[in-house]
């Protein structure tokens, strides 16, 4: 097992505009009718590998574009999803389906319309907390799974954070006022450049006649605060099962991936690799060179490694 350190480093550089290879949409299927996933496609095939990037909570795909790129220009195909309630995706006529189980059913069936038989995962927060379980079930084709940012339990602190934006119905005027809700409420994320700011405050809203709104279903907080709040709800058991390598990333400021909570996982999972960000909080944003290059690494040193 290693353990990497690695310092906040300086401005990250200007990036240019980056392009998927495709965009589409997949019919998906729940308990009380039928929706659609938006998905963004980077590479060609045939590929040398196949990722699936996952989001976290509120977010959406664009913010895997960067390492997305970057994986596309190691030889693989990287498909870039929006769960439900998110981006360009459908919202659900009731909320209490916004929950790890439809979350991967509807991946279930986008790798399968893609055609995808085994793949790599990559998942942000929410994102881990789905590799975490499909990584964890009998024959999962999930070759190597990298989580970031997040454990099998959520902590009470975090979640109290998150409740108070995660739901929010505000309407901003101006998109330079959604840069500055984006600012305050996800000050943690890092690296963030101006740019990036304005990136994100683009990707995560959409203009209507009156002004700006945010690209998620303000009500999937719901199950998730209820889960995790109140049930007390874990993922250990999934954790302890997951045979395949796999790579913790942490924000070494982070309030959902503790120092105590990482340790844990250690235990229970010794052959797990870990990365620490330096100055950075919840969530490593994996949108700079000297982040993504240790993805890069991690990956091509374990490729021969099996099951």
């Amino acid at each position: 097992m290693t353990k990497t350190k690695t310092k906040r480093q300086a401005k990250t550089p200007t990036k240019t505009k980056i392009t998927a290879h495709l965009a589409g949409k997949v019919t998906c299927i729940s308990p009380v009718g039928f929706h659609e996933i938006a998905y963004r496609e980077f590479g060609q095939t045939p590929a040398a590998g196949n990722v699936l990037c996952v989001h976290g909570l509120t977010r959406n795909n664009h913010d895997f574009d960067f390492l997305a790129d970057q994986l596309a220009k190691k030889g693989n195909r990287v498909i870039c999803p929006d769960l439900v309630g998110r981006g360009q995706s459908d919202w659900l006529s009731d909320p209490q389906h916004y929950q790890l189980l439809q979350y991967n059913s509807d991946i279930v069936t986008l790798v399968a319309e893609r055609g995808l038989k085994q793949f790599d995962w990559i998942g942000t927060s929410l994102g881990g907390l789905m590799g975490i379980s499909l990584a964890g079930l009998e024959k999962s084709p999930i070759k190597r799974l990298i989580i970031n940012d997040i454990g099998p339990k959520v902590p009470y602190t975090a979640l109290s954070r998150i409740t108070s934006y995660a739901g929010s119905t505000r309407e901003f005027a101006e998109l330079e006022e959604v840069e500055m809700y984006l600012r305050e409420t996800l000050a943690p994320f890092g690296p963030m450049t101006d740019e990036d700011w304005r990136r994100m405050a683009e990707t995560s809203s959409s203009q209507t006649f009156t002004g700006f709104k945010l690209r998620h279903d303000p009500h999937i907080l719901q199950n998730f605060r209820r889960y995790f709040m109140f049930m007390h709800f874990s993922l250990w058991s999934y954790w302890e099962r997951i045979a395949c390598p796999v790579l913790v990333l942490r924000g070494s400021e982070s309030d959902f991936l503790t120092a105590d909570l990482a340790n844990e996982m250690k235990r229970r999972l010794p052959h797990a690799d870990f990365i620490e960000f330096e100055g950075v909080g919840h969530t490593p944003t994996l949108n700079a060179d000297w982040q993504t290059a240790l993805i890069l690494k991690w990956l091509d040193q374990t490729e021969y490694r099996q099951k």
